[in-house]
């Protein structure tokens, strides 16, 4: 049995607290000035700041002497449970109950319960693989409003000793009596770098690409945004390149038909121009749908570079309407695992042989 430390809030004060090692992992705790508990995981290529109890988000994120972070408004995360008034985090969890921007008809919350959920539990595990040492940050958020919700999410994010390559295991468990629909969506907010490419495995036809010419009510589209829309359509390869001073304001987010590797993932990554890469790597046959999600204005910067779901992000209704609702039996679970992070130039140019190959078959 791994070793395992329960995680209490009393662990979380102002001045940050070491709580553990194992080998080149170093965990320690503090608690922001706005009251959000945080751990601190440390290893041999940086650093990320993990939110156990507020939706198990991975705050920050830096590795090989950068951030990967998506720029936003926030300096540190605010205890709310509202979407847009905690905006920044490099990973947040959104669903179960529904998912995506509200639309005609929907009554759920922008991106579903998941984001800012309280954790009624959350723990560290210990152990080792094949990639050294490990460090798995776990915890169970329980969902329930009568006579209409009662479910479990459990995420586990494994982070290992010598690299930026971190994997998370899902599970949702209906507890209810009868069934339960489903949608979930893993929103990973890298950064943007200027002069880099985005490399995949999705051909670049314009059939392999669903852009989103509607945009939620809270923007307002600029006529040059309408015409990078109009652009995109005919050919979709233009936003493989990140071309400094290049606006997009509010947002582009387009579906994604990829081809499968003989594992059966899916690929995405963002190559920088130092030849490193930032990357996320996807089962569709698991996690069948999603989005690419960019914006880059003075306010927020951030490039979700595949944002893998059991549906797209327009909404319950929107979702249902296309056949993308998925249900859960009673009693019933749904898994799906994912992989992301930072890779060095050596790691990023074999991703990079991987992507063309796949292509190729």
């Amino acid at each position: 049995m791994m070793p395992w430390v329960n995680l209490n809030s009393v662990q979380f004060t102002s001045t940050e607290t070491l709580l553990s090692t194992h080998g080149n992992l170093k965990v320690s705790a503090f608690r922001y000035a706005s009251g959000v508990a945080a751990l601190r995981v440390c290893n041999k290529a940086g650093e990320i700041v993990f939110l156990p109890f507020h939706g198990q988000q991975i705050w920050d994120a830096n590795f090989y002497g950068r951030r990967l972070t998506m720029r936003s408004m926030f300096d540190e995360p605010v205890n709310t449970r509202s979407y847009l008034e905690n905006y920044g985090a490099f990973l947040l969890h959104c669903g179960a109950a529904a998912m995506g921007n509200p639309g005609l008809g929907d009554t759920h919350p922008l991106h579903g319960e998941l984001p800012n959920a309280h954790y009624q539990s959350a723990r560290l595990s210990f152990g080792e693989d094949e990639r050294g040492a490990y460090v798995e940050l776990s915890g169970q958020t329980r969902h329930t409003v009568a006579f209409t919700h009662n479910h479990l999410f459990e995420p586990v994010l494994r982070v290992h000793e010598h690299h930026a390559r971190m994997a998370l295991h899902i599970t949702v468990t209906n507890l209810k009596a009868d069934t339960m629909a489903l949608m979930y969506l893993a929103h990973v907010n890298f950064r943007p770098v200027d002069g880099a490419r985005i490399i995949d495995t999705v051909p670049d036809d314009p059939k392999n690409f669903t852009i989103r010419d509607k945009v939620p009510e809270f923007f307002t589209p600029s006529v040059a945004h309408q015409s990078l829309i109009a652009a995109l359509k005919s050919v979709p390869a233009l936003h493989r390149v990140f071309t400094t001073g290049q606006a997009i304001d509010p947002e582009l987010v387009m579906g994604l038909n990829f081809k499968i590797d003989a594992k059966g993932f899916a690929h995405s990554m963002q190559l920088l121009p130092d030849g490193s890469a930032d990357f996320i790597s996807h089962r569709p046959s698991e996690l069948a749908h999603g989005v690419r999600w960019v914006t880059r204005t003075a306010n927020q910067d951030a490039l979700g570079l595949f944002l893998p779901g059991t549906a797209e992000a327009d909404g319950y209704n929107a979702e249902k309407a296309k056949g993308h609702l998925m249900t859960l039996a009673a009693g019933a679970r749904f898994t799906c695992a994912y992989e992301f992070g930072a890779l060095t130039p050596q790691e990023a140019e074999t991703l990079q042989q991987h992507c063309a190959q796949t292509l190729k078959v």
